[in-house]
């Protein structure tokens, strides 16, 4: 067999594990699994990450810190966009495929034993334990989590945070998760620890009264966005921003970052305020370290410009929170003059309300369908984009290529530096697109 197939094979093999937005309320698995490995995830400290938008950047951006300062890091963020490999990095770059099906193979004996004890292990459970085991045996000097989903009953919270960061909270999964914003807060407040540091990104008051009062129960240090840390200053700039931050050791000036909006300038506030936190003494990081790690900060497929004339950006926004923070940032960033939308989303998500917040910016939709089986069919998403945008602003296609394309189109006979394409919907939505445009 090829490395090509085993790779498949065992990818294939954690996917029949089921999916990993359902959330069993118990750890009794995952626990049960990590105590067999020898309790890896406590091996380095952890920088825990959990929130409704910004995760995935905001780890990058601890990473991007932590790396400028030689520490060797381990990341792990979900979902991925082309391979299940870029879930768990380590230095920076994903396991490779050998080095994955290794793992899976040397761990597959264990994940027997807990199926049989414990019942059987999830996809996301399999998969947080190879990441633990793979930071490990690195060894990494410190590793950064992003929570799956929810944060209480997430297999990732069998680790200890030294650092617990929460991302803004917003309504998504709310079948999982709670109907209200105050009760997501609570399970994605879980991840607090007794003695860690909190760091929390700008709340809503529901969220942060919560966020709050978990803090006190469990005697956590807290430090807040706005208050104790922030961005003091942004300017745009050509491929990005510039920002003044405060953070909770010192004040760092001119730091270019090459993402849009200004939900990205506060996630980089608050990325610093988790190193600071993770970092011994009072002294402040180096500016020069904090505009370097700064400056090398990706993240595909979020306001991600993979294309020039016309400008095609991919973003991975797949609820009203994440929308209205992208829709902000395309209308400071790039002020076209002609958008056109390809959107697929999940069946589940609000699409009324995504729909809603892209009509006043959008010239005209394209809907379609993604490569997930929960994606909505495009007919239906049509009816939705049709009683917001109206017949004659709205296409469908079934296939997400030719959407593309129809789009691309729709946008060169406008002016080609005043026309783009968004791309959004969904985090898969996005990983298709960008494997369809090649974005590297």
């Amino acid at each position: 067999m090829t490395e090509a197939q085993d790779i498949r094979t065992v990818e294939a093999a954690i996917r029949a594990r089921g999916v990993e937005w359902e959330i069993d309320p118990t750890l009794d698995r995952i626990a049960g699994l990590v105590d067999l490995l020898g309790q890896p995830q406590a091996a380095f400290p952890v920088i825990h990450i959990a929130g409704t938008n910004g995760k995935s950047t905001t780890a990058r951006m601890v990473e991007a810190l932590l790396r400028e300062r030689n520490l060797r890091v381990g990341r792990y963020t979900s979902p991925e966009f082309a391979s299940m490999r870029d879930r768990i990095c380590v230095d920076g770059a994903p396991l490779s495929e050998e080095r994955f099906v290794e793992l899976f193979q040397e761990l597959q004996p264990y994940f027997e034993i807990v199926d049989q004890k414990y019942g059987r292990l999830s996809f996301f459970e399999v998969l947080t334990a190879m990441a633990f085991a793979a930071f490990a045996e690195a060894p990494v000097d410190i590793a950064v989590v992003e929570t799956g989903m929810g944060g209480r009953w997430d297999a990732t919270n069998v680790a200890d945070g030294t650092v617990a960061v929460i991302t803004p909270i917003s309504l998504d999964h709310t079948e999982y998760l709670g109907p209200d914003v105050a009760t997501i807060a609570g399970e994605k407040a879980g991840i607090i620890k007794p003695g860690s540091t909190a760091v929390l990104a700008q709340q809503v008051l529901p969220a942060a009264e919560v966020l709050l009062r978990r803090t006190a129960e469990v005697g956590a240090l807290v430090a807040r966005e706005g208050l104790e840390f922030g961005v003091l200053r942004r300017e745009l700039a050509m491929g990005g921003q510039v920002l003044d931050l405060r953070g909770l050791k010192g004040v760092y000036e001119e730091v270019f970052l090459p993402l849009y909006g200004a939900h990205q300038a506060g996630n980089a506030a608050t990325a610093l305020a988790a190193v600071e936190a993770l970092t011994a003494g009072e002294d402040p990081l180096s500016d020069e370290l904090v505009r370097q790690a700064f400056a090398q900060v990706t993240s595909p497929g979020r306001l991600e410009v993979v294309r020039r004339g016309p400008t095609v950006i991919v973003d991975a926004s797949h609820n009203p929170g994440g929308m209205e923070a992208t829709i902000d940032a395309v209308t400071e960033s790039f002020g076209f003059t002609r958008l056109i939308a390809v959107v697929a989303v999940m069946a589940d998500k609000d699409v009324d309300a995504i729909l809603e917040l892209l009509e006043p910016i959008v010239t005209e939709i394209v809907v379609t369908r993604n490569s997930s089986p929960r994606a909505m069919d495009p007919d239906e998403l049509a009816q939705r984009a049709v009683g917001v945008f109206g017949q004659e602003r709205v296409q469908v296609c079934l296939r997400l290529d030719d959407a593309i394309d129809i789009a691309v189109g729709l946008a060169d006979e406008g002016d080609e530096f005043g026309s783009g394409v968004l791309i959004t919907g969904s985090v898969v939505t996005a990983g298709d697109a960008r494997i369809l445009l090649r974005a590297s």
